[in-house]
């Protein structure tokens, strides 16, 4: 499991907008084949047959489907996320808030109808970045309903997406309840969950998408409070590194400065002699105008990888 690596630059203390035109691959949970044998119809009363007619750029357009993303400029829709209800839920049902735990059925498309994404059974915590982020608005809006979902993504997957291939989602949200707390865990599924998650990070970093790595970190591990069994405090520490170093990564990129440098200090709690912690400790204090805290930090810095490039 990697932690994310930054390469210094000049404008990086700009805040970015997330980039829409980087191809990102990530790895797919089920393979291909897998997913075409199943059998299982998700949908029975909705199958995609019914959209073949209709092109991906017609569904774009049509009247009767709602867009889910903004207007911009207060005139035009973007449309890059739009849904149509099906069979709308009951008018008293409850709607998923941030944070909560959700179980939907779903089903995702490419425009020949391949089959790229089916799960009877997904759960996920609403706002975490741990599923196609087309799915949150969809499930944080509504009711239990049924309904199709279109979006345009140009990142890719190995295998199966290309870059730039819009998707046609078919839904259903089937259980809302409270996230679990993670404490109730066992260290070894918490690190586990974590690591997923870790990588999930990386992804959303690579896309430029800081808040998603920022908003959503792993599961706490605390291995002064938790019993841990013989050998797993050296793996714990390694956890708590890698998931607070990427943590800082992300808060220097949202300009969360201040935020940073306490993360950092955390790392280097940790892991006094960590070369990544180290380095971005001592430049955000030299940008405090700490300059002597921070030329003793960047000194031991260098002396302990004289030709790093990790910020």
């Amino acid at each position: 499991m990697s932690e994310i690596t930054e390469i210094p630059c000049v404008e990086e203390r700009k805040l970015k907008t997330p980039s829409f035109v980087k191809t990102v691959r990530f790895s797919e949970t089920e393979s291909v084949e897998d997913r075409e044998n199943s059998e299982e119809v998700l949908f029975p009363d909705h199958e995609m047959v019914q959209w073949t007619s209709s092109s991906f750029e017609e569904l774009f357009l049509a009247e009767d489907w709602e867009n889910i993303t903004g207007m911009i400029l207060n005139q035009y829709y973007d449309r890059l996320l739009r849904k149509k209800v099906l069979v709308p839920g009951p008018q008293q049902a409850e709607h998923p808030a941030w944070g909560q735990e959700v179980t939907v059925k779903m089903q995702g498309v490419l425009e020949d109808r391949t089959v790229v994404e089916k799960d009877p059974k997904l759960v996920f915590v609403i706002g975490e970045g741990d599923v196609n982020q087309a799915i949150h608005p969809y499930c944080s809006g509504l009711g239990v309903i049924k309904g199709l979902c279109m979006c345009v993504f140009v990142f890719g997957r190995e295998t199966d997406i290309p870059a730039w291939a819009p998707l046609l989602y078919q839904l259903q949200l089937l259980d809302i309840r409270e996230k679990p707390d993670p404490l109730i865990l066992p260290i070894s599924d918490r690190m586990r969950i974590g690591n997923q998650k870790r990588e999930r990070g990386n992804f959303h970093f690579q896309r430029e998408e800081y808040s998603f790595v920022a908003c959503a970190p792993p599961p706490p591990v605390d291995g002064s409070s938790d019993v841990l069994l013989e050998g797993e405090e050296e793996e714990v520490q390694d956890y708590r590194v890698k998931c607070l170093n990427n943590l800082a990564a992300a808060q220097l990129k949202l300009e969360q400065y201040d935020d940073a440098l306490h993360t950092s200090r955390d790392v280097l709690s940790l892991d006094p002699q960590n070369v990544k912690a180290l380095f971005r400790t001592g430049k955000l204090l030299s940008d405090k105008s700490e300059y002597q805290e921070a030329m003793e930090i960047l000194k031991k810095a260098l002396k302990l990888e004289p030709s790093t490039k990790v910020r």
